[in-house]
């Protein structure tokens, strides 16, 4: 019998004192947590107990809060009837592109070129012909992108600030005297080649990402097609169409 007492002494004994380092334990967790909360607010604390997890991956919010951006770009223009119908298109959808013209093309089409500033897209130069620019020489390329510059500034009033080469064609040595931003693609449409706009559209897509520049061409009916299909398709996945300069400066 005394034994048995003895044994219920000790196991309250050992009770007790776990109930006291508990209550220590939870004291102190409330010191820091009170600290923290007087430090920077009880969301400072909170975060601070949790910023292991936090720094390893984004919240669902802020995932979806990431903007998703494209630059949709049209070399080769502006032709009668396929810009007017690609412009038609981008109108009725709200969305801004670039179009790199070329200076023999514009003739005759000033009243597209003038739409072209009017409804906001962004208007570059593709030189005068399309031919490669490091095989022309630097003076007749400088004179051949100057010529389509003028062409466009009588018409926009604004000279182009962008040159897309013909062909990406482009080295250091002709910067010459023209004060302008090369701008070339990440992605190629491959438009001029496939000549279907299904084929045109799936290349697209497989390969697009946030950030891309896109390279098309309104010369053909089936690039026109094509790209009012990728713009209806990528802004149902969340993207925004944006000039090259909107792209460029942010």
């Amino acid at each position: 019998m005394g034994k048995g007492r003895l044994g219920v002494r000790k196991l309250a004994a050992l009770l007790t004192g776990i109930l006291i380092l508990d209550g220590a334990l939870l004291g102190a967790a409330a010191g820091v947590w009170n600290g923290l909360s007087r430090a920077g607010g009880r969301e400072n604390a909170y975060r601070a107990v949790h910023a292991g997890a936090a720094s390893k991956e984004l919240s669902e919010t802020d995932r979806h809060r990431e903007q998703k951006v494209v630059a949709l770009t049209f070399d080769d223009g502006p032709h009668a009837i396929h810009t007017k119908a690609l412009l038609d298109g981008l109108k009725e959808r709200g969305v801004k592109v670039t179009f790199f013209l070329m200076g023999q093309s514009i003739e005759g089409n000033e009243e597209l070129v003038d739409r072209m500033k009017a409804e906001g897209h962004l208007i570059g130069n593709h030189s005068y012909r399309h031919i490669p620019l490091t095989k022309a020489g630097e003076e007749a390329v400088c004179n051949a992108v100057e010529e389509t510059e003028l062409l466009i500034e009588e018409i926009t009033g604004a000279r182009p600030q962008y040159l897309r080469p013909p062909y990406g064609d482009w080295n250091e040595n002709l910067e010459c005297r023209l004060d302008l931003t090369t701008v070339f693609w990440s992605v190629d449409s491959l438009d001029w080649k496939l000549q279907d706009a299904g084929k045109i559209v799936e290349n697209v897509e497989k390969r697009i990402k946030s950030g891309d520049i896109v390279l098309m061409h309104d010369i053909f009916p089936t690039s026109v097609e094509a790209a009012l299909e990728l713009v209806d398709h990528l802004s149902m996945q969340g993207y925004e169409f944006v000039t090259v300069e909107e792209l460029l400066i942010d």
